[in-house]
């Protein structure tokens, strides 16, 4: 049995003012992203579950809780490896602004960096004034991180 950081107890109160549940498979799928030291997709988490906990879970099933628990912002979708990771912030009580995520793309490390409101504000702005309307809340960056850089990993 693998070990798990299981989300605290603030978390589940916290889902409870928002008239929304923890289960125990929504809880088992952030407890696997909260543990895990890089992003995962669906099919990684499927496979966590089985192979690690006993639990049979349709990838379907993982994409509807995923999509659950990034609704209450409780974790991100890194859209450009299609992964997700917890959120840096879960067990914050202020609001969720814009986050910029680093993304390792050769080790699948996520760093989550909050940007100050000014900045995102004026990011919006200049998508809006060019005539586009943000999706996301969150910006993007492809990297290789330093540890990759050191050990030479540099090809993806």
């Amino acid at each position: 049995m693998h070990q798990l950081k299981s989300p605290e107890k603030p978390l589940k109160s916290k889902c409870a003012n928002h008239g929304t549940k923890l289960t125990v498979k929504r809880e088992l799928i952030l407890s696997i992203l909260l543990s895990s030291e890089k992003a995962m997709s669906a099919y990684e988490i499927v496979e966590q579950c089985d192979k690690g906990f006993g639990q049979a879970l349709s990838p379907m099933s993982v994409y509807r809780i995923l999509e659950f628990l990034e609704s209450k912002q409780l974790v991100h979708k890194i859209n450009i490896a299609n992964k997700y990771v917890a959120c840096s912030h879960i067990n914050h009580d202020k609001p969720h602004f814009v986050s910029q995520f680093l993304f390792c793309s050769i080790c699948q490390r996520v760093d989550e960096v909050p940007l100050p409101q000014s900045r995102s504000s004026a990011l919006i702005k200049n998508a809006v004034s060019k005539g586009f309307e943000p999706l996301t809340t969150h910006i993007e960056l492809n990297c290789i991180c330093a540890n990759c850089l050191t050990n030479g990993t540099t090809n993806q």
